[in-house]
Order: structure tokens, then C-alpha cells, then sequence
């Protein structure tokens, strides 16, 4: 599927060919502690089917529980978390919430269930609101 995203002011832009069925949400501390939220949900792309269109994102460097380094890419405006690459630079992990076509993207799977806040499991029962009331 070809997708395409970018940070929140605009300054970055990309395009990717990604595969629908490997979306997924984790629950990891990281995760939690990058994006201020209780999970993070991600696909991945192949890097050679990831293409910056606009603007240089910024890099911070992880060292995850395994010792294996991560690079997070944002944008150094807006700070938009946008994708991560892992050391062996394969694949690129883009951040589902900045591609555009992200409605037609649904996880199939949870990682890091460990890890997960206890009240992430059934949010159903909350009440709903269609805007900020």
C-alpha cells in the first residue's frame, strides 16, 4: 500500500510502500515515555521503500532493554515523532499517526503487553464525545 505522511507543521513529508497487515501497537516504556501516551501504534517499510519528500529530521538515539541501539526521527520544529530505524537500517518503523492514510490502517497485533497501563485493555466503556466537550 502506498502511503504518505509527515510532522504536524508540515516541515517534513515522506512517501512509503507498506504492508496493511503489519500494523501494530506497543505497549513498551520507551514507547510510552516517547510519545507522552499509553502506546505507540507503528507499520514498518523496507528502507528502500521509504522516501523523504521534504525537509531533515532530527535524530535521538535508544538503547532498548537489549542493548541494540534504536534512532527515533522528529521533526525539529514541531517535534512530531515520524519513524524509527534499528541498527541493521532494513527497516524503517514509521508512526502510524503521521501517515495521511492512516483510517485504512488498523493494528493487527500488540508487543510489549508487559508493559501495558492496566487500564489500556477496555476503554469501551467510556463515555463518548464526537469533539472536546
Amino acid at each position: 500500500m502506498h502511503v504518505t505522511g509527515g510532522c504536524h507543521c508540515g516541515a517534513i513529508a515522506y512517501e512509503a510502500e507498506i504492508d496493511p497487515e503489519r500494523v501494530s501497537i506497543c505497549h513498551c516504556t520507551d514507547c510510552q515515555r516517547l510519545t507522552g501516551t499509553a502506546y505507540r501504534v507503528s507499520t514498518v517499510a523496507r528502507q528502500d521503500d521509504f522516501r523523504l519528500l521534504r525537509g531533515t529530521p532530527k535524530t535521538y538515539v535508544k538503547h532498548g532493554e537489549s542493548g541494540a541501539y534504536s534512532r527515533q526521527f522528529f521533526c525539529p520544529d514541531c517535534g512530531s515523532h515520524l519513524y524509527r530505524m534499528g541498527e541493521d537500517n532494513a527497516f524503517v518503523g514509521i508512526r502510524v499517526g503521521t501517515i495521511n492514510e492512516r483510517a485504512e490502517l488498523s493494528p493487527r497485533k500488540q508487543i510489549w503487553c508487559r508493559s501495558a497501563l492496566p487500564w489500556t485493555g477496555n476503554i469501551e466503556a467510556l463515555p463518548r464525545f464526537e469533539t472536546e466537550s
